[in-house]
């Protein structure tokens, strides 16, 4: 009984069972050595960008003033020429406007 179960698992094996596994094996192999260049490929590339790409600040800007009274007075803030001009002409800013887009007070 035993030679008639070694003899039958003879028969069902293929003739090329086990002849994929060093293929396989060189396979895979040149796959991880072409995967260890690239990321050292990468590395190296990576090493060459900049920090930051921000221009580089040269050093204090040097302002020069156009008329003395400049070097005495503190510039004004960024915005504070409408701001005077809107204070010195109250009737630029419109009022609120009604639903049905005249001007004029609210209801309400």
């Amino acid at each position: 009984m035993t030679g008639f179960v070694l003899l039958a698992a003879d028969q069902q094996l293929p003739e090329d069972v086990g002849k994929a596994g060093p293929i396989g094996a060189l396979l895979t192999l040149l796959l991880f050595i072409a995967i260890l260049l690239l990321v050292k490929s990468m590395t190296t590339h990576l090493k060459r960008v900049p920090r930051s790409f921000d221009p580089e600040d040269d050093g204090p800007r040097i302002v020069v003033p156009d008329t003395p009274a400049e070097l005495v007075d503190p510039a004004p803030a960024p915005g504070e020429d409408l701001l005077d001009t809107l204070r010195r002409a109250p009737r630029a800013i419109e009022g609120p406007r009604r639903d049905d887009d005249r001007p004029g007070t609210p209801e309400g």
